[in-house]
């Protein structure tokens, strides 16, 4: 992930910022995290939060509208609560949970579960350089209805 943010310009802590701030809000799709929690789940994850998993995905093969809020606490409000939950090993997806165990974004976890405003700040200062990065413009893209599937037919 750092090498990937770095390639479009961005430094260590604007990405804790813009993935910790953007995973704040929303869900992701049980498939996403269920070799997580239907194989033998990583120390780093808290035991209840699998076990919880578990039960809410439990047919996620056949129902792939299946889903779990990415911060389980408080999934409808931007909060720095989603880096309060990977410090208690509560992240869904174990690329957030990464965020702690990483010396290099271990401090900016630390600092954003810590302060609040400092998400909200660095968050907003990211996302304003993420707008201008490859803006996509006439039909080179789509806003999509699902973030995770391509439009299909007219809008």
């Amino acid at each position: 992930m750092i090498k990937t943010f770095q390639g479009l310009g961005f430094n260590i802590q604007e990405m804790v910022a813009l993935i910790g701030g953007g995973h704040t809000i929303g869900f992701v799709h049980c498939k996403e995290f269920a070799n997580r929690i239907f194989s033998t789940p990583g120390p780093t994850m808290n035991p209840k939060l699998a076990e919880r998993l578990r039960g809410m995905c439990a047919n996620y093969t056949t129902n792939t509208d299946m889903a779990a809020f990415l911060d389980v606490i408080t999934p409808g409000t931007f909060d720095n609560m989603l880096f309060k939950n990977l410090m208690k090993g509560l992240g869904v997806l174990g690329s957030d949970q990464l965020l702690l165990s990483d010396p290099r974004t271990r401090p900016f976890v630390e600092k954003y579960a810590n302060d609040n405003q400092a998400l909200s700040i660095d968050f907003a200062l990211a996302m304003e350089k993420l707008n201008i990065y490859q803006v996509k413009i006439g039909n080179q893209g789509e806003v999509r209805r699902r973030c995770d599937a391509v439009n299909t037919g007219q809008m």
